[in-house]
């Protein structure tokens, strides 16, 4: 989704880490894949980042994917 978005915004990674709040590190760990565990608070701040609601956000066929891996 991020990666993905990004493009669509014409946002670059900076952008989004300066607008969201999540630090370089994480943002391109999550971006490349390395980073599995995000939590709930990361969501919503990249939600805030690309100006959309939690909801719209989620609203992505990314999430409906039955390879997201959940721990238990």
């Amino acid at each position: 989704m991020c990666c993905q978005a990004v493009e669509e915004k014409g946002m670059t990674q900076y952008r989004l880490g300066q607008d969201s709040g999540v630090q370089h590190g994480s943002l391109q760990g999550i971006m490349n894949g390395r980073n599995k565990t995000v939590t709930l608070r990361t969501v919503m701040m990249l939600a805030k980042g690309f100006n959309m609601t939690l909801i719209e956000f989620l609203d992505d066929d990314i999430f409906n994917s039955e390879d997201i891996e959940v721990e238990q």
